[in-house]
């Protein structure tokens, strides 16, 4: 179990270093100027000047990013250009938000996901099995930008029923965040949901044809114990790996949607930070996403491992 989370966490931190170096490459790539996008077309003369001494006194780009890879270590992770505040501070409210959305949106979809999934196993090749694999096709093919538009268009435009973006500042209280996190919650969700209800109803398949299942029919067990001892506990196993990654996906990824609907969060703040060549919010944002999902499939990996002693006799 040691060394195999040891191996999990080197693999873990060799990301992170590729991810940040990376994502300092592509920045620094960009055409135009730092200076000039960062400070704004007001900027003066001298202001300009200032700015670009600062950034060509600091080295090449390989002194620069070993510099913010030693200070981010140590926690700190640079100041914006922008917005002249620790880029911590700046990612304190905005993660708060994401989590919080995230958290909502995995409590609706993950539930929903395990039920249907195994629901349209048991109904295999029937009128639910049907129906519920093309809901999940369209979830998983249709962009996620039409798909959060066409929420927004039915229950914002047309029936009115929730709030078709959100107008909150990025350090509201979780009571002002909650009632208009609804739209965005569920156009997550729906995503979510797709990916996690097909993998759980693949696992159920796989597990209702195992021979301990018809062995157990055979010796007269209910079906429903032989689905609640049987199936469940052994289709989830598998399945733990993706709903951990869509977990992740909640937290750090669909950026379009959180800026879909102007949601205060890591998405926003990350297309405002790329927009203004902020370097030191955009490598902190890159460091921070990353770091999640490391951590979210290192915990997922480490549980599979302790909960399926098949994995331990191989390992071994």
């Amino acid at each position: 179990m040691l060394g195999f989370a040891l191996r999990r966490v080197t693999v873990g931190l060799a990301t992170l270093v590729a991810v940040t170096l990376l994502m300092f490459l592509s920045v620094s790539a960009l055409p135009g100027d730092q200076c000039s996008a960062s400070l704004g077309r007001t900027a003066t003369e001298g202001a300009l000047a200032r700015c670009r001494q600062e950034i060509s006194g600091q080295g090449n780009i390989a002194v620069r990013y070993v510099r913010w890879t030693a200070s981010a270590m140590t926690g700190d992770l640079g100041t914006s250009h922008v917005r002249k505040e620790p880029v911590a501070a700046a990612l304190a409210p905005r993660l708060f938000n994401t989590f919080v959305l995230a958290s909502v949106a995995a409590g609706i979809a993950f539930p929903l996901a395990i039920v249907l999934g195994v629901l349209a196993a048991l109904r295999r090749d029937q009128a639910v099995d049907i129906g519920l694999p093309t809901l999940t096709l369209i979830g998983m093919t249709v962009p996620e930008f039409v798909s959060a538009t066409m929420l927004v268009l039915v229950f914002s435009i047309w029936l009115g029923w929730l709030p078709g973006i959100s107008m909150i500042p990025p350090d509201a209280p979780i009571s002002r965040i909650l009632p208009v996190i609804a739209t965005p919650a569920l156009a997550l969700a729906f995503i979510s949901m797709a990916h996690t209800m097909r993998m759980v109803r693949s696992c159920t398949i796989d597990v209702l044809e195992s021979c301990y299942v018809h062995m157990a029919r055979l010796r007269g067990v209910p079906e429903r114990l032989v689905v609640w001892r049987h199936v469940l506990p052994n289709a989830m196993l598998p399945a733990i790996g993706i709903i951990a990654l869509q977990f992740a996906t909640l937290l750090a990824g669909v950026v379009v949607i959180k800026v879909v609907f102007n949601y205060p969060g890591l998405g926003r703040l990350t297309m405002d930070a790329i927009s203004n060549r902020d370097l030191p919010l955009v490598l902190g944002i890159a460091a921070t996403l990353a770091a999640i999902y490391v951590a979210v499939t290192l915990v997922a990996d480490l549980l599979m491992f302790a909960l399926n002693p098949r994995l331990r006799t191989v390992r071994s």
